[in-house]
C-alpha cells in the first residue's frame, strides 16, 4: 500500500505542474484529495492491515495529503497571479487617468414640496406631529365623528387589516391622538406630513399618497383665522399674488366645512385647459373643527374653537410644476427626477 501511495505522490506532482488554469486546479483537487478521489480510494484498505502497518500508511498519507494540499495551494496562487496580469495587460489601465465621478443625487420631488410646506407653517408657528400608518379604526373613523354606518366612508375606500384596523386613509386621526395628549391645554397649532392609503388608481389618483393636515385649537379661533393662514400659505408656496375663494363642502370632521379654490397658477384666472376654462383649481379641504370632534379629543366645544385643513402634497406638486400624471412621482424614472 506504501508503494500504491507513492505512486500516486509522484503521479499527482506530475500533473500539478501541467495545470494551467483554475478549473483545472479543481478537477484536480476533486480527482486526488476529494471524497471520492484516489488517496480516499486507496486507504478504504487500512482495514485488511495490521495494527502496525495501518498506522505507517496512515501517518505517510497524512503527510502526503498535507505536503500535496501546499503545492495545490503555491500552484493555484501563482496562477491567480498569472490570470490577473494577463487581464492587467489587456485593459491597459492608465493609473494617472482622474477617477469617475459619481452622480450627486437630490431630494425626491415630493419631498422638496413637503419641506417647503413645512417650512411655510413653520414660520407661521406651527409644529410638527406625527401619528402610525396603520391605525386603529377609532382614530381613523370614529373618533372624527365618522360612525361605522356613515356614508362618508364609502369616499374612503381603505384597506382593512382587520375589521378594527386599517392602513389609514388620511393624516386627520393625528389631530384626535394630538388632542389627547394635550387636553385640556390650549393652544395647540400643529401641521402632520405623511403618507395615507386609499383604493384608488390612475392619471390623479394612487394606492398611497401624502396628505399634510393642519390643526389649530384655542380661544376664540374664527374662520377668519382660517381665510387668513390659507391665504398666506396659498401665496408663499407658488410664489404669487393668488386670489382665493371659499365653495361650501362636507366634512364629517368639520363644520362649517369648505373646499379652497386659487386663481389658475398657469393661467392667472383667465382661463385654460389646466383649469378647465373656469379660472379656478381647488388645492384643499378646510373647516372649523366639529364639536363632537372637540369632545373625542377631551376638549370642551364651549370654551374652545378651531380650524383644520388637509391638502394632497402631489396635488400641490402637480400644480407647481405643471404635471399631469400622477404616477410620474413612483416610477423612479430618473429622467424624471431630475428636473426637480
Amino acid at each position: 500500500m506504501l508503494n500504491k501511495l507513492m505512486a500516486i505522490k509522484t503521479s499527482a506532482e506530475k500533473q500539478i505542474s501541467n495545470v494551467s488554469n483554475l478549473d483545472e486546479i479543481k478537477a484536480f483537487k476533486v480527482k486526488i484529495l476529494g471524497r471520492k478521489g484516489e488517496i480516499t480510494r486507496l486507504l478504504r484498505g487500512l482495514k485488511d492491515l495490521s495494527v502496525e502497518e495501518r498506522a505507517q500508511v496512515g501517518k505517510a498519507a497524512n503527510e502526503f495529503k498535507q505536503q500535496l494540499e501546499e503545492i495545490v495551494d503555491a500552484r493555484e496562487e501563482e496562477i491567480k497571479k498569472q490570470e490577473l496580469d494577463r487581464k492587467l495587460a489587456l485593459e491597459n489601465i492608465d493609473v494617472t487617468l482622474p477617477g469617475l465621478a459619481l452622480q450627486r443625487g437630490s431630494k425626491h420631488s415630493l419631498t422638496q414640496i413637503e419641506d417647503e410646506i413645512t417650512e411655510i407653517f413653520m414660520g407661521m408657528g406651527f409644529g410638527i406631529a406625527e401619528g402610525p400608518e396603520v391605525e386603529l379604526d377609532y382614530y381613523n373613523f370614529e373618533a372624527l365623528n365618522v360612525t361605522k354606518d356613515h356614508p362618508a366612508r364609502d369616499m374612503q375606500d381603505s384597506f382593512y387589516i382587520s375589521e378594527e384596523v386599517v392602513l389609514r386613509t388620511h393624516t386627520s386621526p393625528v389631530q384626535v391622538r394630538t388632542m389627547e395628549k394635550m387636553a385640556p391645554q390650549v393652544p395647540i397649532k400643529i401641521i402632520v406630513p405623511g403618507r395615507v392609503y386609499r383604493r384608488d388608481d390612475d392619471a390623479t389618483h394612487s394606492p398611497m399618497f401624502s396628505q399634510v393636515e393642519g390643526l389649530v385649537i384655542d380661544k376664540r379661533i374664527t374662520f377668519a383665522n382660517l381665510k387668513g393662514t390659507l391665504m398666506q400659505f396659498a401665496q408663499k408656496i407658488f410664489d404669487q399674488d393668488l386670489k382665493v375663494r371659499y365653495r361650501p363642502s362636507f366634512f364629517p370632521f368639520t363644520e362649517p366645512s369648505a373646499e379652497m379654490d386659487i386663481s389658475c397658477v398657469n393661467c392667472q384666472g383667465k382661463g385654460c385647459r389646466v383649469c378647465s376654462h373656469t379660472g379656478w383649481l381647488e388645492i384643499l379641504g378646510a373647516g372649523m373643527v366639529h364639536p363632537r370632534v372637540l369632545q373625542y379629543g377631551g376638549y370642551d366645544p364651549e370654551q374652545v374653537t378651531g380650524f383644520a385643513f388637509g391638502m394632497g402634497i402631489e396635488r400641490i406638486a402637480m400644480l407647481k410644476y405643471g404635471i399631469n400624471d400622477l404616477r410620474l412621482f413612483f416610477d423612479n424614472d430618473i429622467r424624471f427626477l431630475k428636473q426637480f
